[in-house]
């Protein structure tokens, strides 16, 4: 393979050749500029390359190899050494650092990807790229490509009673871009607080902070926000999860919806609703259309292919005010240059298709299956839990008794290799919260669902024995 590499040598030295080659690529291998596993080219290419003798580079290569820094693999050419340096595992914006190892993850956000429909994406990116006009690979409209506006409009309307047009549609690459740039809208009209659901996902309450705002917890109870409370608050613009509020799973209550959207036209406030996982409605019964139909002009909707496709596509899209429109518009052009055109049109062809209402009806299959299965087991395993919320999406919230130690049921499941999420975490005030779990329980195989809650059971059940939960002497 004719491999590249920045590697040079000079003539007017008195360093030999083969010195020069073997320093250069020692010191660029330790301070990281080549990473473990790179390539690099073969001998012969090399030699060509820097107009010197091929038994140059076999030297230098070969005291290199000796000394561990390369590794030369039959078939696969000359590399890297791989276990120089251990490739560490990079943050995401929902992660807290470096994930435990389990034999079971019931983390929340980690889909199973078995499920992804790779032929239809596959056909839907051929065509994409097979029918691209003149033109189509110069930088997109900031708003995103026609095709992919029209077509959301058309689905979001359908899908979700989203009242909009294929103008006030923008697609952006996940719902953390999206955030940041209504932020930033948001603090030029002189708000400087966002009212934020209380619990919510503490790095989404972080996220606020850093892109300028302060974050203002508002309780959720079982009907959803409060918003009472967020009127006492005195803030103009506040995110919420309608369908599905996250962690807890409360469905926002006709009452409450009515009173969000009094309360926004009265303060001349915005809302923001995250329609994170609402494709995923797994209950009987048509899920209530978005809160964004009942105030249009006051109600961005934002969403997500993250938990119905993949959270690696990094895309999602918005339906705006109109008189939100050009400055966001304005503010994305100081950022970026907009998304990438062919998932813009490859997700417009995935749309048209039908092929992504076939496979959200094949996903809540699946995990209509996989809810129950959950809560079956906890039923069976944790006597005294109860499940929270709505059945939709990738999670179950699990209100614990009150007394149990929710930290040392997180830990004591972690020792038999089950990785869970406590509640509280996620509250403004942690220590004031209710004991709870947050279970995701996609991420396993079916099957795996009942011996993870019976492994968690057996944790909650050793807490009872240690006098550390209700029911304990």
């Amino acid at each position: 393979m004719a491999w590249h590499a920045l590697i040079d040598v000079s003539r007017e030295s008195e360093e030999p050749l083969t010195a020069q080659i073997e320093g250069t690529l020692r010191e660029e291998i330790s301070t990281g500029v080549l990473r473990p596993g790179t390539p690099l080219p073969s001998s012969r290419q090399l030699a060509a390359d820097l107009a010197v003798s091929r038994s140059v580079v076999v030297e230098a290569y070969g005291r290199l190899i000796a000394e561990g820094y390369l590794e030369a693999v039959r078939g696969s050419g000359t590399r890297v050494a791989a276990h120089l340096t251990p490739t560490p595992a990079l943050p995401t914006l929902l992660d807290d650092g470096p994930v435990p190892p389990a034999r079971w993850d019931l983390r929340t956000g980690t889909a199973h990807l078995a499920g992804f429909p790779h032929r239809e994406w596959l056909a839907s990116y051929q065509h994409a790229v097979r029918s691209a006009a003149p033109g189509t690979m110069d930088y997109p409209p900031l708003s995103g490509a026609a095709a992919l506006r029209e077509e959301l409009a058309r689905y979001l309307g359908r899908a979700r009673g989203v009242l909009t047009t294929p103008g006030q549609v923008m697609a952006v690459s996940g719902f953390a871009q999206a955030l940041g740039l209504l932020c930033a809208v948001l603090a030029e009209q002189g708000i400087d607080r966002l009212a934020m659901e209380d619990p919510c996902h503490h790095r989404q309450r972080q996220f606020v902070r850093e892109v300028g705002l302060r974050p203002v917890a508002v309780p959720v109870d079982a009907e959803g926000l409060d918003v009472e409370a967020l009127a006492r608050t005195g803030a103009r613009a506040v995110l919420v999860t309608p369908a599905h509020q996250f962690p807890t799973g409360a469905t926002l209550s006709a009452a409450r919806r009515e009173a969000l959207i009094r309360w926004a036209r009265d303060q001349d406030a915005w809302i923001i609703e995250d329609d994170y996982d609402g494709d995923l409605w797994l209950e009987h019964g048509t899920r209530p259309p978005a809160l964004q139909r009942l105030a249009p002009e006051r109600v961005v909707y934002g969403g997500t292919a993250s938990k119905s496709l993949a959270p690696g596509l990094r895309f999602g899209w918005l339906a705006l005010p109109a008189r939100l429109l050009a400055p966001v518009e304005r503010m994305r052009s100081h950022r970026d240059l907009g998304s990438d055109v062919l998932t813009q049109l490859a997700f417009a062809a995935f749309l048209g298709a039908g092929h992504f209402d076939r496979h959200l009806r094949r996903q809540r299959a699946r995990y209509r299956v996989r809810r129950e299965s959950l809560e079956q087991s906890v039923r069976r395993f944790l006597p005294g839990v109860r499940t929270l919320g709505s059945a939709v999406g990738l999670h179950a919230y699990l209100r614990l008794p009150r007394r149990t130690d929710e930290a040392a049921l997180v830990e004591r499941a972690l020792r038999r290799s089950v990785l869970v999420r406590g509640g509280r975490r996620y509250h403004a005030r942690p220590e004031q919260a209710a004991p709870a779990l947050v279970v995701g329980y996609t991420a396993v195989p079916r099957t795996g669902i009942a011996e993870a809650l019976q492994e968690l059971g057996t944790a909650y059940a050793e807490l009872f024995a240690a006098g550390r939960a209700d029911g304990c002497a």
